[in-house]
């Protein structure tokens, strides 16, 4: 059984690193979401790999500045986007994901 855990846990850290590209600096939160955050999350935000973050969800209750150092810091089994994502394109995503809570 823990071998099970391990292996899962490691399949997910390498499903989720060193393969996303650095997004164009001028891409809408939405082209950054699905090109960096969708494959955990889901294209619809259902959730997968990552927890789902759409409407009725624990996310959806978060601040803004919450999400941000999630992004950036990671937490749990979600790792830092600190290097990847510049500060105005979390915003971007922040902004994104928001705007699909309502």
């Amino acid at each position: 059984m823990r071998f099970k855990r391990l292996a899962a846990a490691a399949l997910a850290a390498w499903a989720v690193s060193g393969c996303v590209d650095r997004p164009d600096e001028a891409a809408s939160g939405e082209e950054i979401y699905l090109q960096v955050c969708a494959r955990c999350h889901a294209p619809d935000l259902s959730g997968g790999v990552g927890p789902a973050i759409g409407p009725d969800t624990i996310s959806a209750s978060q601040p803004p500045e919450f999400l941000e150092a999630v992004i950036v810091q990671g937490r749990g089994r979600m790792p830092s986007f600190g290097r990847t994502l510049s500060d105005d394109q979390v915003a971007r995503v922040v902004a994104y994901v928001s705007s699909q809570h309502r």
